[in-house]
């Protein structure tokens, strides 16, 4: 399975959760995660974006089920 057929199986408000649930090493705070791509790993998948409050690169690993 991609990436995002795995993103994609997530349910919609668990997605929403996870997107607000990003820590940010600059804002040194949980964020919002914006303008991510979806990445495969073996062990789940990676969100790689910037942070809506400072645009910092952050990242989000969720591991599959």
């Amino acid at each position: 399975m991609d990436a995002n057929k795995k993103w994609l199986s997530i349910p919609k408000e668990i997605r929403s959760q996870l997107i607000k649930n990003v820590f940010c090493t600059n804002c040194r705070d949980v964020v919002a995660i914006e303008s991510f791509t979806i990445e495969d790993d073996k062990l789940g998948i990676v969100l790689n974006g910037k942070c809506q409050q400072c645009g910092h690169e952050v990242a989000r690993f969720i591991e599959s089920e």
